[in-house]
């Protein structure tokens, strides 16, 4: 932990160093030489973190050293914090950060402080850190640079090359043309020993297209002795020379020179080129990273005019170039392999045992999107297509690798040769590469934040207790030892603070504070302005004290957590929070926010969902860096069955926050079209949720929507039940959509929603429709979740057909108030979980066909005709035996209209019990006799 900790240091000053080198001219040499010694340290740091890890305790005095660390690194990130906290105070007008637009001149610092205070902390910081270092030595810390730790010693390497060695005939796809190039090098040309490079990026085939011409009958037949000789990063010359000394003599069946084990480097050179003085040979040297190598093995293997040939497989043009100094060089870019070769060689990987080797037609577009990841990567295609061979040849277990990819490289072992071979690349680059090259990766913060959960999770670090409907992750949590076992680390390593009744005092430096159930006394008196993250739980009161003095005392405050607090107001002076990232005002009862919100230059997620905030003010347009906005509310005034999420209004520059990935809800309602044209800016959106449309409004979004190419939840809701919106105007749609609502009345069913191969829900309300829409959703691949609500269709009948929804896990069909008649063909909805059907009154017989669907697990019956539900009594029921394979079967009744409360029964073990539950917002006064009550 404290190297991560030193690492970000080492990042923010290099950020700080490289913007602001004039700003801080006359320190600027104290500040590299901080960083120097933090590098430094951060070596000493990965080591004791090793030691730490595979020894049974460490030194107290190793402890010590560690924690002062700690500190220090604590200092030097509270000044960083505090030198652009006052370079924004002073100048507002300007973006600052460190990726900010800075005013690079040294008159500023005098405006910021007396620049002899700025040296001298500066130099006692550096001081300290020397001191630091001082005492790793005394310690006997030994760097990660210097030598491999006890741990590391242990560590089974496995070459992921190896199996590029073994490759049938059969499975080489897409080198032939390079093989006849290769071969004809060796057997042709000039009697000078000549080097034949081939070159290309670690996974493109270099070392199996070697081998190919290395094992080539004609290769072999030409010359006199051959050797095979892997080098690779680390390797020792000697014995790499022995090595190749019997396998020359192997190729020949003659008994390797005596003493060739024992003799020194002088003696096992000598004895090479005695060897080779009158002989024809070929040597592969394969994966060779130094230029230096050369410069050692030309001198081994003499130029004796008899055709020598020298192959060598590298990354590196350089070295390439490096040996035409002595020798002839013939040099061999390897390029990723063409389309129809890729295809070739993944269809033969991943169905060599099934479908006679084609890959079935529903799987054919998803496997070029596979492949297409490949890039001709041989390396890639053949280990993704092996993984694939192990696979259900399923669309969903197909499309989840394709998503995770980058994840599955980590962690799967099929892959983790190509995570190996591409990661020794990225070793091998020098410090100030490895940042440059960092910043090509293309994922988002909140991809990698998945992929870190989803790590733990696979780790059995952290368990799932709730999934949504698709298998994605929505709550988790720690088992209750472990999360002891957490606790304990945190206070140990000063990762975090939890101040509670049990813990209300706290001295220390810490960085992250968690509040939990503390009392009035101990909040109104609690400050601190070091804090960043500051997390709130089980309080029942916010001070006035504590809020009006926040921003104050928490003034280099990145996150701030209120979800479920009892808050209901932001102080006007939040704007003065200049690193502030994160503020989440979820399910609070704050109803304003302040104009200064347009302050935080550095605000990347406002979460505003379930607050009672309705507007938000115009100056939020100004930060750019807003990542996600989150802003609905639930109207209570409306029946619980109409409710839903009201869009919250924004008024027009929202074309400026080109960074947002989540805009929810948007109230559209009285607003000009130029405020439509700038949704179309937002190219980086995930989720867009947009309310009040109008038939205007509509298709002029539906043209930008077509822009929006990463979006992945879309919803639409019209004015009222009688605005049409039209949705025909969409005629390519975003590809990635996945989830997908839409209320308001429909003049058509749109035609594009057919052809969404990734939608997985799909929500239509008031649509209206006269024909059964079901006809065009069958055959969506994908879809798991499908709701037809709130007079949606005005049809008597809903036909299920055989094969129809293959993958559809819950259906709801509420509301459907002329709906008379629900077939169910056997062999439909064949994976389907959970049935809702509800106030559709005209369906007056329990559906027959439901016996058919043998996987549902729960069936659900809302505000049904009083007959239809008789009919289900377990014990003289008509109907029951229709029912009677499902493990839970509810029937729910409003209780009192105007409330949200329901009455619910669950029919199980043939008999009619009483509510798990009880009433929500029920009603104080109603009549404990009265047949709708609940049974608590």
């Amino acid at each position: 932990m404290a190297a991560e900790v030193v690492s970000a240091l080492i990042e923010k000053l290099i950020s700080l160093l490289g913007e602001e080198a004039t700003l801080l001219r006359d320190i600027h040499e104290e500040v590299a030489d901080i960083k120097d010694e933090l590098e430094t340290i951060q070596s000493f740091l990965k080591d004791a973190d090793t030691r730490a890890a595979t020894e049974d305790d460490l030194s107290e005095g190793i402890k010590t050293w560690v924690k002062q660390v700690r500190e220090v690194a604590f200092r030097i990130d509270v000044f960083m914090d505090e030198y652009l906290l006052h370079m924004a105070q002073h100048h507002p007008h300007r973006r600052l950060g460190f990726n900010g637009i800075l005013q690079k001149s040294a008159r500023l610092i005098t405006m910021l402080k007396p620049q002899h205070e700025i040296a001298s902390k500066v130099q006692k910081i550096k001081t300290s850190l020397q001191r630091i270092t001082e005492r790793s030595e005394r310690y006997g810390f030994q760097s990660t640079g210097q030598g491999s730790s006890s741990g590391s010693q242990n560590l089974k390497c496995l070459d992921p090359r190896m199996a590029s060695l073994f490759i049938d005939d059969a499975d080489v796809v897409g080198i032939e043309s390079p093989t006849d190039e290769l071969i004809g090098w060796l057997l042709k040309g000039q009697s000078h020993r000549t080097v034949v490079s081939v070159v290309g990026m670690g996974g493109l085939g270099k070392t199996t297209l070697a081998k190919k011409v290395y094992d080539h009958q004609m290769v072999r037949g030409h010359f006199d002795c051959h050797a095979w000789i892997a080098v690779s990063q680390s390797y020792n010359m000697v014995d790499l020379l022995r090595i190749m000394i019997k396998q020359f003599c192997e190729a020949r069946k003659e008994f390797p020179p005596k003493g060739i084990d024992s003799a020194d480097k002088m003696s096992v050179i000598r004895k090479a080129r005695e060897y080779l003085q009158e002989k024809r040979y070929v040597v592969v040297f394969d994966d060779v990273w130094e230029i230096n190598f050369w410069g050692e093995i030309e001198q081994v293997l003499l130029d004796n005019m008899e055709g020598a040939r020298i192959i060598i497989t590298t990354r590196k043009w350089e070295f390439a170039n490096f040996c035409k100094k002595s020798s002839l060089v013939h040099v061999h870019t390897l390029q990723p392999l063409p389309l129809n070769k890729a295809w070739e060689l993944f269809r033969k990987r991943t169905f060599q045992f099934e479908f006679g080797g084609q890959c079935p037609p529903g799987l054919k577009k998803l496997s070029h999107d596979i492949l297409e990841k490949c890039k001709g990567l041989l390396l890639a295609i053949v280990a993704i297509g092996g993984l694939l061979s192990t696979k259900d040849k399923t669309l969903f277990e197909w499309q989840n690798l394709h998503d995770n990819l980058g994840f599955e490289l980590g962690r799967n072992p099929h892959l983790a040769g190509v995570n190996k071979i591409l990661s020794l690349s990225f070793e091998d680059l020098p410090y100030n590469l490895k940042s440059c090259f960092l910043y090509l990766e293309g994922k988002t913060f909140e991809e990698v934040a998945q992929e870190y959960l989803t790590e733990l999770i696979h780790r059995n670090l952290v368990q799932v207790s709730k999934v949504d409907f698709s298998g994605k992750v929505r709550e988790c949590q720690l088992h209750d030892i472990l999360r002891k076992v957490i606790l304990q680390k945190i206070k140990d390593l000063r990762f975090c603070h939890i101040l509670s009744n049990q813990e209300s005092n706290f001295e220390g430096l810490t960085r992250r504070m968690s509040i939990d159930r503390v009392s009035y006394d101990v909040l109104k008196r609690f400050g601190d302005t070091h804090i960043h993250s500051l997390l709130l739980f089980n309080l029942d009161e916010l001070p006035k004290p504590f809020m009006s003095t926040f921003c104050a005392n928490f003034k280099f405050l990145k996150v701030a957590d209120f979800e479920h607090a009892p808050l209901d107001w932001i102080p006007e002076d939040v704007g003065s929070l200049f690193h502030l990232r994160y503020l989440s005002l979820r399910y609070t009862q704050v109803k304003m926010l302040p104009k200064s919100m347009g302050k935080l230059q550095n605000l990347e997620t406002l979460d505003l969902k379930q607050s009672l905030v309705s507007n938000i003010p115009v100056e939020i347009n100004k930060l750019c860096k807003l990542r996600n906005l989150i802003a609905y509310y639930r109207d209570n005034q409306k029946d619980f069955s109409l409710a839903w999420e009201k869009g919250v209004k924004i008024q027009n520059g929202v074309g400026y926050l080109t960074e947002l990935q989540k805009l929810y809800h948007m109230d559209l309602n009285h607003v000009g079209f130029d405020l439509i044209e700038e949704l179309g800016k937002l190219r980086q959106l995930r989720k867009l949720g947009v309310k009040n449309l109008s038939k205007e409004t509509t298709k002029a979004l539906c043209a930008f929507i077509e822009m929006m190419n990463h979006l992945q939840s879309l919803d639409i809701a019209s004015i009222s039940e009688n605005e049409i919106i039209d949705l025909q105007s969409i005629s390519s749609p975003p590809r990635y959509l996945q989830h997908l609502y839409i209320r308001g009345p429909l003049e058509k069913f749109p035609d594009w929603i057919p052809k969404l191969q990734y939608l997985v829900r799909l929500w239509i309300f008031w649509s209206r429709l006269n024909d059964d829409p079901l006809n065009a959703l069958q055959n969506l691949p994908n879809l798991l979740e499908l709701k037809i609500s709130e007079k949606a269709y005005n049809g008597e009948q809903l036909h299920f057909k055989v094969g129809g929804f293959p993958k559809l896990k819950k259906l709801s069909l509420l509301h459907l108030h002329v709906l008379n008649s629900l077939m169910i063909d056997e062999g439909a909805l064949l994976d389907l979980e959970i049935l809702s059907i509800g106030l559709c009154l005209e369906l007056q017989v329990v559906p027959s066909r439901i016996y058919h669907l043998r996987n549902l697990k729960e069936l659900r019956f809302h505000d049904m005709p009083q007959e239809f539900e008789e009919s289900l009594d377990p014990k003289q029921g008509q109907h029951y035996w229709i029912v009677e394979h499902v493990p839970i079967v509810y029937l729910t009744h409003k209780v009192r209209i105007g409330y949200y409360g329901f009455e619910a029964h669950i029919l199980c073990s043939k008999r009619l019990m009483g509510s798990e539950g009880q009433t929500i917002n029920q009603n104080d006064d109603h009549n404990e006799n009265d047949s709708n009550n609940i049974n608590a």
